[in-house]
């Protein structure tokens, strides 16, 4: 199991970085990290800026927060669920990012339009169905949304995404409101062309062997 201290510092830092990487405004959004059979997440209501390694809350497989501390993110269930339905996820990333949480409320998933689309594993970046935020219904259909998927946009609501690490979760979060972006700036000049899907399949395959080495738990 990775030093507890270590990894709230990570979480802490990411959240951080929702803010300081405008992928989040006020307190929205929150980021975790797998610790044993629970999970680091931070707290409800806190300023990301005042934002401290203490103040990250050890959540139980069951929801249960630690005693003593603050109260765990609304969307604790979110963060359980996913890591239950996905053992090889370590971290997860959750804002609402002003052009992923557009393309959210006009519930459209984006299309192979740019051939990073595979960064998130699939063919397009799906858009899960709307439930009430911090419910297990919203929990539900987010895991369904990231089958075979590492990140997803949650209808009139904003943006989830998975890595190994609380930073490469923030990373590609931040990759998809780059896409999602790119994707309405296509629309309003007349429309996309999509990549087929044998050109598609030809990257996820490059994909597997993208960039340099990392090492499990390094960012």
């Amino acid at each position: 199991m990775p030093d507890e201290r270590a990894l709230r510092d990570q979480v802490a830092h990411a959240a951080r970085g929702l803010k300081s990487r405008g992928l989040t405004a006020g307190t929205s959004g929150n980021m975790s990290a797998r610790l044993g059979d629970g999970f680091l997440v931070t707290p409800t209501g806190v300023a990301y800026d005042a934002l401290r390694a203490d103040d990250i809350v050890r959540v139980k497989a069951d929801g249960t927060p630690a005693l003593g501390g603050l109260a765990p993110s609304s969307e604790w269930a979110l963060h359980r669920e996913i890591y239950a339905a996905r053992p090889e996820i370590d971290a997860i990333a959750h804002a609402h990012p002003k052009s992923s949480t557009a393309l959210a409320c006009a519930r459209r998933e984006i299309p192979a339009f740019h051939y990073m689309v595979a960064i998130a594993g699939g063919r397009t970046i799906r858009c899960a169905p709307y439930a009430t935020f911090g419910t297990i219904e919203l929990a539900r259909n987010a895991v369904e949304a990231l089958r075979d998927r590492t990140a997803c946009l949650l209808a009139n609501h904003g943006s989830i995404a998975l890595g190994p690490t609380p930073e490469r979760a923030l990373d590609l979060i931040e990759e998809v409101e780059w896409l999602a972006a790119q994707y309405i700036a296509t629309l309003q000049i007349g429309g996309v062309t999509v990549l087929w899907d044998a050109e598609m399949s030809k990257v996820l395959d490059k994909f597997k062997v993208y960039g340099q080495p990392r090492e499990k738990g390094r960012s």
